[in-house]
């Protein structure tokens, strides 16, 4: 049975696991070779077990334990081609990496078939992850977006599980620390995906079949985990808690919670 794992999931670092104990991908490597392994451990999986690693984007929380654990376990990486020049130029991956180039076309690799879609991010090239697992089970990976555009909504729509950012409260946000500028940008179409925004596409995909939904990246500054999921179980009031949809919250670091689908 295929599982997703959040191994990380925040500003602070970024990498998710699918897949079976003995045949996984990781979406993003953002923290420490050291601590991903740790937290592959936990879980019982050896780290020469995962296929392939597959990047979102270029900033650092997610691909900080790129080059140490390509280094060491000799694992190919995938991702969209300007993000592939930047892994190269600025010394990200280990230099023997075997990199592979993904568009929008579905990759097949190692009984999983993945596909790249287009976010809205401030970075050079973003995309969430759309995985058919090896006993053909469906899930998604989509943070760091500003907005759920069609292409975004199109990927996430049939999927068994979608892992999707609920990144922070809007009233929060407002009246935090933050610098105004810092505020406009995560509130931007090219920042982050608030509570209200998640909510409302997680609905849609719950109407349309989705059973399995995990928030993911949630600001440690302006949201809770609480405040993430009453925001959702009030926008899918018409529905029921663990009949109609499942619905759990990534944690910074993983506590060894497994979502199987």
């Amino acid at each position: 049975m295929a599982k997703l794992i959040p191994l990380f999931s925040s500003s602070k670092g970024n990498s998710i696991f699918i897949g079976e104990k003995n045949n996984g991908i990781l979406i993003d490597a953002g923290v420490s070779c050291k601590r991903l392994t740790g937290a592959l451990e936990i879980h019982g999986i050896q780290p020469d077990c995962i296929s392939a690693i597959f990047v979102t984007h270029e900033h650092s929380d997610h691909i900080n334990g790129l080059k140490v654990f390509t280094k060491k376990y000799h694992t190919p990486v995938f991702a969209q081609n300007l993000n592939l020049e930047f892994l190269a130029e600025k010394d990200y991956v280990d230099p023997s990496s075997t990199l592979y180039e993904i568009g929008q076309a579905s990759v097949e690799y190692r009984d999983f078939r993945v596909r790249a879609f287009e976010t809205s991010h401030d970075t050079r090239q973003s995309c969430g992850y759309r995985v058919e697992t090896p006993d053909g089970k469906v899930c998604c990976v989509c943070t760091d977006l500003g907005y759920i555009s069609k292409v975004v909504h199109d990927n996430l729509v049939g999927s068994d599980l979608v892992l999707l950012e609920a990144n922070y409260d809007r009233e929060m946000l407002k009246n935090g620390p933050y610098p105004y500028m810092l505020k406009q940008r995560i509130n931007s179409d090219k920042g982050h995906l608030c509570n209200v925004d998640s909510a409302k596409e997680i609905h849609e995909l719950v109407k349309s079949g989705t059973t399995h939904i995990i928030l993911g990246h949630l600001s440690q500054e302006n949201n809770t985990p609480n405040i993430a999921g009453n925001t959702v179980v009030r926008t899918l009031d018409d529905m029921i808690f663990k009949k109609d949809y499942m619905l759990r919250v990534a944690p910074v670091e993983t506590r060894g919670e497994v979502a199987f689908f």
